[in-house]
């Protein structure tokens, strides 16, 4: 039968890495939106001066 201890760690590294995953792709999804805004003002100055 599995200690507690055993049961703990098996615990701990489950959700650490459904942690990491959750704040990986909120990092993933902040990049590529970052990306995106700099896509978005050059073209909104673009249309803004031919305006």
């Amino acid at each position: 039968m599995a200690s507690i201890r055993d049961i703990g760690k098996l615990f701990v590294f489950i959700v650490g890495g459904l942690v990491a995953i959750i704040v990986g792709s909120f990092m993933i999804r902040g990049t590529m939106h970052m990306w995106d805004n700099v896509d978005d003002e050059k073209k909104d100055t673009g249309n803004r001066t031919k305006k």
